[in-house]
């Protein structure tokens, strides 16, 4: 059955985008999901989302909301840990839960003959979840073991200093795993208190994708979310990001050091965005032939890879990029970071023509099967766009003019509140 499983999985892929339009769906509780209805393979993948993941931590219990997602799998009811995973593989159903900074993750596959068992198994791990004493210590130590890894990774430690600089007081400048200390220290009531802060119906959503129609999903939603508070607790405010020019040196042993860098960016909301979109990635798209690339990497040497964009939180916005070089040479990377960030401005016609057709070419294949598909709806859900954007999202691309993408690359690219972050023992790189 599970081998069964995994090749539908590979096979499950849609046709062109057009041709799939989005389905809203609300069950009769309040629940609305977006579904792409496709019968020819007989499973179903299901994205479901949580706003808030780790910004709902209390404050001294960092890392709850992390460790209470690691222990949804871990039992529920009179089923262990071993008699769960015992259920799901005979079902040949597929679940992960994960929780980050904004969102706790929930991804369900499972075929069509055994729905409703794989639907009803998912709802007692989600809404039922054991939080046994041992269960608890083995996830802890799970998460104790990555912490301990990541104050030894320059890239996890420069992550840190850079929310911390970039957020101060905000939570978004709290490590979403938690600290040894403040992870040590959990409780079973602890686990309770984080399900109950994170997983509620006002902040749930949720993406069907495959064999299922509307009529059935409707009232699955209910009977998988209905058992949930509608309810959680409060989400934080708005961040100010404090990124004005500053270089931030956290010493660190090795011959490379690892450089963030970024600055406030621009809300998805705002008229230019698209533009700002565009520029950015004719900036550092990470890819051969982006300014960043070909001026640190391909002209200099000094790195493997660069890339850089914008980035979006629900309460903030940055444009941010990361590079490694070695400590001889992370002055000079900076130096041609800060002139390449001063001069995005002057974008040339036939640059703009031939990154809008990378994007433009480039977005279909984010829509290669149902599983993906899924992940891809949800995700926009959370972004707030309407169901409709998959099909005319490319137009908002080529509609980005010269102008347009000039001025928005002026007014949101800014090299004077252009900070860093650098992991390492850099030479000749002073602390500002």
């Amino acid at each position: 059955m599970i081998a069964r499983l995994v090749g539908l999985l590979g096979l499950a892929a849609l046709p062109a985008w057009a041709e799939v339009p989005v389905q809203v769906v609300t069950s009769p509780g309040g629940v609305t999901a977006w579904l792409v209805e496709e019968p020819a393979i007989p499973f179903v993948a299901l994205e479901i989302r949580f706003r808030g993941g780790a910004t709902l931590d209390a404050p001294g219990k960092e890392g709850s909301v992390v460790l209470m997602a690691g222990l949804l799998e871990e039992g529920t009811g009179e089923l262990d840990a071993q008699g769960f995973a015992a259920a799901r593989d005979g079902l040949a159903a597929s679940y992960r839960f994960a929780a980050g900074r904004e969102t706790v993750s929930v991804s369900a596959r499972f075929l069509s003959e055994n729905r409703d068992q794989a639907v009803d198994l998912l709802r007692r791990a989600l809404v039922e979840p054991a939080f046994a004493p041992d269960a608890l210590e083995r996830v802890r130590g799970q998460v104790l073991a990555g912490l301990q890894q990541d104050a030894k990774d320059p890239e996890a430690i420069a992550a840190r200093v850079f929310d911390r600089l970039a957020f101060g007081d905000h939570v978004y400048a709290r490590p979403s795993d938690g600290t040894p200390e403040s992870v040590a220290g959990l409780t079973v009531e602890d686990m309770r208190a984080a399900h109950r802060a994170a997983l509620a119906r006002d902040r749930v959503y949720v993406a069907a994708v495959g064999d299922i129609s509307a009529a059935d999903l409707a009232p699955m939603l209910d009977r998988l979310l209905g058992g949930l508070p509608a309810e959680g607790a409060a989400l934080p405010g708005p961040a100010t990001v404090g990124l004005n020019g500053q270089v931030e040196i956290e010493p660190f042993p090795g011959p490379q050091s690892v450089i963030l860098f970024g600055h406030e960016g621009i809300d998805r909301s705002d008229p230019d965005f698209f533009a700002a979109f565009v520029a950015s990635e004719i900036l550092g798209g990470g890819r051969f032939g982006t300014r960043l690339m070909t001026e640190v990497r391909e002209k200099r040497g000094l790195t493997y890879g660069i890339g850089a964009g914008l980035a979006q939180l629900d309460h903030a916005a940055l444009v941010s990029g990361q590079v490694q070089t070695a400590n001889a040479t992370v002055a000079q990377t900076i130096e041609v970071i800060r002139t390449e960030w001063a001069r995005i401005a002057d974008i040339g016609a036939e640059e703009l023509e031939a990154v809008k057709t990378y994007m433009t070419g480039a977005y279909p294949l984010r829509w290669d099967g149902n599983a993906a598909i899924a992940r891809q709806l949800v995700g926009l859900m959370l972004d707030g766009y309407p169901p409709d954007y998959p099909e005319k999202r490319n137009g908002y691309i080529e509609a980005v003019t010269l102008e347009d993408a000039r001025r928005a690359a002026a007014r949101v690219f800014d090299p004077a509140r252009l900070s860093f972050v650098v992991v390492g023992a850099p030479e000749g790189l002073e602390p500002r």
